[in-house]
């Protein structure tokens, strides 16, 4: 089941990409509603993380394009905002958390213009939603994983994007935090903005987003979560996998494990 929509925010269309000539996507056609919280869903190697790049331009496409609001990312590169995974970004790079949530204000201030106060203004409020204003001064390389990603996602808020893009923002952090960063996306959400997000966790597909992409190499479907998020199109998406999947889920929800530290 792929449903398409008029006027998207994201339009893909014949997308393949291939690593050493083996495609790591084929033929992928979708669009994205604007305004929509959409989660890319599917199996470790599925190329979850392949399709953001792509349409972010960080990869080579062997074939097809990728439109924002109808548009080239080039000419809509203001409007849109990335947080790759945590694991990719090196840390130990000497800036502090202000300086890294500044970051996200340099496509607004033109080539060798220093931050206003408003620049800053705007990176304290975001540090204040993401609860890391306290940390400010301190060193990115200080600060816990979450931590880190709750930086990141200020450097995106400070953009003021109208699409965001985020590679498992919940990757590694504990339950309060991701809590918290799926509040903020909601409420981008509801202000109008797209948020498309790589995510892993099964439990908390429903609850989380509005609109689901099931992948496995290839676009298995897309559409309203009521819709796609089903026991069959799971099955096809994930195959004999979903089955240990399941089992866990279920020993989860027994409380015999956590699925996560709490905080």
């Amino acid at each position: 089941m792929i449903q398409q929509v008029e006027n998207p925010a994201l339009e893909i269309h014949d997308l393949t990409v291939s690593y050493d000539k083996k495609p790591v996507l084929w033929g992928i056609d979708l669009s994205i509603p604007r305004g929509a919280l959409c989660g890319i869903i599917g199996p470790n190697g599925a190329g979850k993380s392949t399709l953001i790049k792509a349409i972010m331009n960080l990869v080579d496409m062997n074939s097809g394009y990728v439109k924002l609001f109808d548009q080239t990312l080039d000419e809509v590169r203001k409007k849109v905002s990335y947080v790759p995974q945590r694991e990719s970004v090196d840390w130990d790079f000497p800036a502090s958390v202000l300086d890294v949530v500044l970051m996200g204000r340099y496509a607004n201030l033109g080539l060798f213009k220093n931050p206003r106060r408003a620049d800053k203004d705007a990176a304290l409020k975001a540090l204040e939603m993401v609860g890391m204003e306290k940390y400010s001064k301190r060193q990115i390389s200080q600060l816990s994983g979450g931590q880190q990603q709750r930086v990141f996602l200020a450097r995106a808020l400070t953009q003021n994007a109208d699409i965001y893009f985020l590679d498992e923002p919940f990757s590694g952090v504990d339950a309060a935090t991701e809590k918290a960063i799926f509040q903020i996306l909601k409420n981008l959400s509801k202000d109008g903005k797209t948020i498309i997000v790589v995510h892993h966790d099964l439990q908390s597909v429903e609850p989380y987003f509005e609109w689901v992409i099931l992948l496995n190499l290839r676009l298995v479907a897309s559409g309203p979560t009521k819709q796609v998020f089903t026991p069959a199109l799971l099955e096809e998406t994930y195959g004999g996998k979903l089955t240990l999947l399941t089992e866990v889920g279920e020993l989860v929800k027994k409380g015999e494990f956590e699925a996560r530290e709490k905080q």
